[in-house]
């Protein structure tokens, strides 16, 4: 019996346990502290049914934009962390909610102790859950077959990282596909690292015969072809790759919905952005912003507005750069504001003023962007859209993903646009403010701009 076929309906019934709990511990919290206005009950049944309903909806919305059901892929720490942050926005909009109905603020004390309960419960299910699914479905036994060398090895390194999910038993470098075939026999899943053409094509072809399942490290065609239209006008079915930017109607809500973010950012942001101003200034008497030439869509240049958190010569030999690991231009304050994304901040006016989006693939300078073109033709197809605050590759990459992979989640994102898309990358955003791999430099072996010595 393949066990693999319940793998859904195990991990629906773990996450509607944990919705339930969790609900359960707010039902306490309200009929004991908010259900009652001078001593009356605000609903009876029906009413504190629909409460309970609205509160068990608002979690399955927010674990869902956070991604904290996918115990399958994600670690443990993460699914704890991302349940976390869920359950922070569920449990402030609860309270926003609650005092709406009762015409006044009310006291925070309980839904911060429902909260802390809620982090207790949620650290226990998680490491329940994770147990239990990794004790039916264990790592698989993949192969992994590659053609050249550039990213294997990361690769490797990344999956091996992974071992609750991947082991890697072995791997092959060929072409033969007869050896491959005899090889395969032996593993529950194969990985196909840069290999192209008829080869790859026909081990795709054998494994889905064979029932057994392929990972493989996608082309940029592959994710424009992943993006494609079916045509059915006729009885021979055709893909449409459109190779346009957004359709107007999306470009409509999607500038409406910039205008509307960046003013209420602007408005909520404005203390953290003069606190910031004023400590850039005084630490060494320098320009608290600065601005910048980037470009967008189309290719059009703009002048991007962040706050200083280098020295203020720090590119006096005039040559372009990414920041750095362990970056020494960075100043105390610049390290603090780069930590948690204060730096991009004044990006909110570049917003209003219609040069960037909210999300979209983050702005280059032209000439970093002539460099990359060299090694990376395709690189141009992310200005297919408008540069953004925030972005797929943002939310998904770190630090250390290499500049084809970024390249490849952003043309993911222009690929399979949608508004859910930019409101769940805005979610996970806040998400990633307080995850440290995410906001630090590049490492050496990822710049187009090395020096000779590293070349």
């Amino acid at each position: 019996m393949n066990k693999y076929k319940f793998k859904h309906i195990i991990l629906f019934s773990m996450n509607l346990i944990e919705m339930f709990c969790l609900t359960a511990l707010f039902s306490v919290v309200w009929f004991n502290y908010y259900g009652y206005i001078n001593n009356k009950p605000i609903y009876y049944k029906n009413g504190n049914i629909l409460i309970f309903l609205m509160y068990t909806v608002l979690i399955l919305v927010f674990f869902v934009l956070y991604d904290g059901f996918r115990i399958a892929t994600l670690t443990t720490t993460n699914i704890i962390y991302s349940q976390t942050i869920a359950m922070i926005m569920v449990n402030v909009l609860a309270y926003v909610i609650i005092s709406l109905l009762a015409y006044r603020m009310q006291n925070a004390v309980p839904m911060i102790l429902l909260c802390l309960m809620q982090i207790s419960i949620i650290f226990i299910f998680t490491m329940l859950s994770k147990s239990v699914y990794d004790y039916i479905y264990p790592p698989r036994k993949v192969l992994m077959i590659y053609g050249g060398n550039s990213s294997v090895n990361t690769l490797i390194a990344k999956m091996f990282s992974r071992r609750d999910r991947y082991i890697i038993a072995a791997t092959l470098k060929t072409t033969n596909l007869s050896v491959v075939k005899e090889k395969i026999k032996n593993y529950e899943a194969v990985v196909l690292c840069d290999v192209t053409g008829d080869f790859r094509n026909s081990v795709i072809s054998y494994c889905f015969k064979k029932s057994i399942r392929v990972y493989l490290t996608p082309t940029v065609e592959d994710i424009l072809l992943k993006g494609s239209s079916d045509i059915s006008t006729f009885d021979t079915p055709l893909l449409l790759i459109k190779g346009k930017n957004l359709s107007f109607e999306q470009r409509v809500v999607k500038r409406l919905s910039d205008i509307i973010i960046s003013l209420i950012g602007i408005i909520l942001t404005s203390p953290i952005m003069i606190v910031t101003a004023i400590l850039i200034k005084s630490y060494d008497g320098g320009p608290a912003l600065f601005k910048q030439v980037r470009s967008t869509l189309d290719g059009k240049e703009f002048s991007i507005y962040k706050f200083r958190s280098m020295i203020t010569d720090a590119e006096a030999d005039g040559k372009a750069r990414f920041a750095s690991v362990n970056d020494d231009r960075i100043t105390p304050i610049g390290n603090v504001i780069r930590r948690f994304r204060i730096d991009e901040l004044p990006q909110l006016f570049n917003i209003l003023k219609g040069d960037m989006a909210v999300v979209g693939p983050r702005p280059e300078r032209p000439e970093i962007i002539n460099e990359l073109l060299k090694e990376m033709p395709e690189f141009s197809y992310r200005m297919k859209v408008k540069a953004g605050l925030t972005g797929y590759a943002q939310v998904i990459g770190r630090y250390n993903t290499t500049l084809g992979d970024k390249l490849k989640m952003d043309l993911m994102y222009i690929e399979n646009y949608s508004l859910y898309m930019d409101l769940k990358i805005i979610m996970l955003t806040i998400k990633i403010l307080f995850m440290k791999e995410s906001t630090e430099g590049v490492s050496e072996e990822n710049s187009v701009f090395k020096t000779e010595s590293q070349k």
